[in-house]
């Protein structure tokens, strides 16, 4: 299993103990998939960056769980379909998109390290 952060922003029309219910309910819906809920942060009503439907302001909740990509993926459905969800985003704390793990004098591509590089023997890089 791996760890991930979900971030929701539910409307401000909600009052806040509906917004705090529907953090309930996506932990009964994380737990309900075999999912580990590590923990739930309600940051409350906070100012929007810029403009989202109209609305200035939303109710913001960070959600931490372990759990597999099926479950990412049906939580990303459930969250699109929900009408009290303004916007919300899942990733994987400490991942960085687009790039792999490498170690220390290997170059991106597998099987070659850094002194197989071009010009890490003086070669010309540029072709000319």
């Amino acid at each position: 299993m791996r760890t991930y952060e979900l971030m929701t922003i539910h409307r401000p029309e909600l009052p806040e103990a509906d917004a705090r219910r529907e953090s309930q309910v996506l932990k009964n819906f994380l737990h309900g998939a075999d999912a580990a809920v590590i923990e739930i942060d309600f940051w409350g009503k906070r100012r929007l960056a810029y403009e989202i439907d109209k609305a200035r302001e939303g109710y913001y909740t960070v959600i931490t769980f372990d759990g597999e990509s099926h479950h990412v993926a049906a939580l990303d459905r459930a969250l699109s379909l929900s009408d009290a969800v303004m916007r919300h985003k899942i990733i994987r704390p400490g991942a960085r998109p687009g790039r792999r793990k490498t170690t220390e004098g290997s170059s991106d591509r597998p099987g070659r390290n850094a002194a197989d590089a071009p010009g890490a023997s003086g070669e010309s890089v540029t072709g000319s």
